[in-house]
C-alpha cells in the first residue's frame, strides 16, 4: 500500500512539474501593419523594393503562409484582435468615424485584460481607431474614458482614429497631449463655418490631392475626413508620426525591462495618407505607398535593437501580421497605381481591404522568439483572433466561457511545435455593413455575399463594386487566386459548407 502511495505521489509531482514548466511568461510585442498586403514584403515575395528588418524576423522565427486577420478593414481587425470575438458579432464595429464612442467597453475581457491577470505590465502605441469616451462620443477637452486604461492597457500614447480622419493630435492615457486650454479643440460633422477652409474649397494649396472622400478639414496640407476647429498646438506633423511611435515604445519597454510586459504596437503604415518622413520619401520607386512600406521596415528593425541593446531578445515573443489587406487608391492621389510596376501587393492572392476574397485577409504573419522557436516555414491556419487564447494558453491565465467567443489556443502553431495544425476553420468578413463573408475549411473557400457585391477585387486598379452571387465556391488548392467557382461541380462540399457558416453565425460563438 504504502508503494501505492509513493507512486501515486511521484506521478502527480510530475504532473505539477509538468504543468508549472507548460506556463511560460515571455515579453510579447505585437507588430500590427496597417493595410499591408501578403505580397508588400520582400520574404513574401516582393521583388521591386527590400524589407531587411522584418525579412530578418521571418528568418528568424516562423513565416505563416496561412495567417490571417479577421476582417478586411481596421477597426473590425482591431476589434476581435483585443476581444477575441468576430466583430460580425457586435454591431457598430465598422470602420469608426472621428467621434466614435468608445467601442469596446469597460469589463469586457480582452487580451491585455488576460495578460495583466498573468502579471503583464500593457501598452498600446499608435493607431487605436476604436472609439474614445463615453455614450456621447469623445470629450477631446476633458478626460478621454473609457478608452484603452479601462479595457487592460496600463499605458496608452495613440493616434485616436485613423489619420485620414480627424483630428490629428496625440492622445496619451486619458488626455491630449499638449493641449491648451485657450484653444479648444472641436471635432464635427459638419463644416463649422462658411469660411472654413476644406479640401474642396481650397484645393489648389493641397500638398497631395484627394481623389474621393478626404476633402472636408486640411491639416498639413492634406484635407481628412470630418471637420475640426482649435487644438492647434496639440496637432502633429503626418511625418513624424513613425517616429513618435518608435520613440514612445523604446522608452517604455526600457522602463519596463524588469517585468513581463505586452506592446502593441499599432503603426499606421502604409495607411492612408501615406506621408512618410522626408528621410523616408523616394526611397523606392514606387512612390510613398512604397516608401511607407520602407519607414514600416526601419520601426521593425529600431524595435528589435532595442530589445537587442536591452538583452530581451530571448525573452520576448514578437509578432508581426497586418490588420487587412491591400488598397492602392484609398482616396489620395499619392500614384500608387500609377507606379505599381510588377509589384502585386496582394501576392498570388484576389482581393484585398474592403474584401472577403483571401488577399482581403490574408497577410504577412510572422512570430518570432530567439531561442524558443525554431526558424521555419508553416501552413499552419492562424489568425489574429487567437491571441487571447493562445497567450492565455502560454501564461497559464484562465479564459472565462463567456469571453473570446471565437478564439483558439493556436500556441503550438505559433511556437513552431511539430505537426501543430493551427484552426481546422475560420470566418472572414468585410467592414460587416454588406453581409459578406467567406469560410476557409482546409482548402476549401466559401464565399458569401449577401449584398451581392464585392469590392476592390482587383487592386491593381481604381476601386470599383463588382456584381457577384451570393455563393462561391474555391478550391484554393488548386486556386489560391479563386479564379474558377466550382459551387456547381462540388454541390455537397458547397451544402456543408453554407450550414457551418450559418451555424457559426447564428450560435454566437465558435469557441
Amino acid at each position: 500500500m504504502q508503494s501505492i502511495r509513493n507512486l501515486f505521489l511521484l506521478s502527480s509531482l510530475l504532473i505539477c512539474a509538468h504543468l508549472l514548466n507548460a506556463v511560460e511568461k515571455p515579453n510579447v510585442i505585437v507588430i500590427m501593419a496597417d493595410d499591408m498586403g501578403y505580397g508588400d514584403l520582400s520574404c513574401y515575395g516582393a521583388t521591386e523594393f527590400e524589407t531587411p528588418n522584418i525579412d530578418r524576423l521571418a528568418a528568424e522565427g516562423i513565416r505563416f503562409t496561412s495567417g490571417y486577420c479577421s476582417a478586411s478593414t481596421c477597426t473590425p481587425t482591431r476589434y476581435s484582435f483585443l476581444t477575441g470575438t468576430y466583430a460580425f458579432r457586435s454591431p457598430g464595429t465598422g470602420i469608426a468615424p472621428p467621434n466614435s464612442p468608445a467601442i469596446i467597453q469597460p469589463g469586457v475581457v480582452t487580451l491585455p485584460s488576460l495578460l495583466k491577470k498573468a502579471g503583464y505590465e500593457t501598452a498600446v502605441i499608435g493607431k487605436w481607431h476604436l472609439g474614445l469616451g463615453g455614450p456621447s462620443g469623445p470629450d477631446w477637452n476633458g478626460a478621454l474614458k473609457p478608452g484603452p486604461q479601462e479595457i487592460g492597457f496600463d499605458y496608452n500614447f495613440l493616434l485616436p482614429t485613423t489619420n485620414d480622419r480627424v483630428p490629428q493630435v496625440y492622445v496619451e492615457n486619458h488626455r491630449v497631449l499638449n493641449l491648451d486650454p485657450s484653444d479648444p479643440l472641436w471635432v464635427g460633422r459638419k463644416k463649422p463655418s462658411d469660411d472654413h477652409p476644406t479640401g474642396i474649397s481650397h484645393r489648389s494649396t493641397l500638398k497631395m490631392d484627394w481623389s474621393h472622400g478626404h476633402n472636408s478639414t486640411i491639416h498639413n496640407g492634406i484635407s481628412r475626413i470630418g471637420f475640426y476647429t482649435g487644438g492647434h498646438a496639440a496637432r502633429f506633423r503626418d511625418e513624424d508620426l513613425a517616429d513618435e511611435w518608435v520613440n514612445r515604445s523604446a522608452k517604455w519597454i526600457e522602463a519596463h525591462q524588469d517585468d513581463p510586459f505586452f506592446l502593441f504596437f499599432s503603426s499606421h503604415d502604409l495607411h492612408v495618407p501615406r506621408i512618410p518622413h522626408e528621410r523616408f520619401q523616394g526611397k523606392t520607386k514606387l512612390g510613398f505607398r512604397a516608401d511607407s512600406i520602407i519607414q514600416l521596415d526601419w520601426c521593425v528593425g529600431e524595435l528589435m535593437k532595442t530589445l537587442d541593446r536591452l538583452n530581451l531578445a530571448e525573452k520576448t515573443l514578437v509578432v508581426f501580421c497586418s490588420d487587412n489587406g491591400p488598397v492602392l487608391d484609398d482616396g489620395y492621389k499619392d500614384d500608387a497605381i500609377e507606379k505599381i510596376g510588377k509589384h502585386r501587393s496582394g501576392g498570388i492572392f484576389s482581393g484585398g481591404k474592403y474584401s472577403v476574397l483571401e488577399g482581403g485577409t490574408r497577410t504577412p504573419f510572422i512570430t518570432r522568439w530567439k531561442g524558443r522557436v525554431q526558424p521555419g516555414v508553416s501552413d499552419a491556419l492562424v489568425c489574429t483572433i487567437d491571441f487571447a487564447a493562445s497567450l492565455s494558453a502560454l501564461t497559464g491565465v484562465a479564459l472565462p466561457r463567456d469571453a473570446c467567443l471565437d478564439s483558439i489556443d493556436v500556441i503550438d502553431a505559433l511556437l513552431g511545435k511539430a505537426g501543430a495544425k493551427g484552426r481546422d476553420h475560420l470566418v472572414q468578413q468585410d467592414n460587416g455593413r454588406g453581409g459578406n463573408y467567406g469560410l476557409r475549411v482546409g482548402d476549401w473557400k466559401l464565399q458569401r455575399h449577401d449584398s451581392k457585391r464585392a469590392r476592390n477585387v482587383v487592386v491593381e486598379r481604381q476601386l470599383a463594386n463588382t456584381a457577384v452571387p451570393q455563393y462561391q465556391l474555391f478550391d484554393l488548392a488548386s486556386d489560391p487566386a479563386e479564379k474558377t467557382n466550382v459551387l456547381a461541380e462540388h454541390p455537397a462540399i458547397a451544402k456543408r459548407l453554407k450550414k457551418q457558416l450559418a451555424t457559426v453565425i447564428a450560435d454566437g460563438r465558435s469557441r
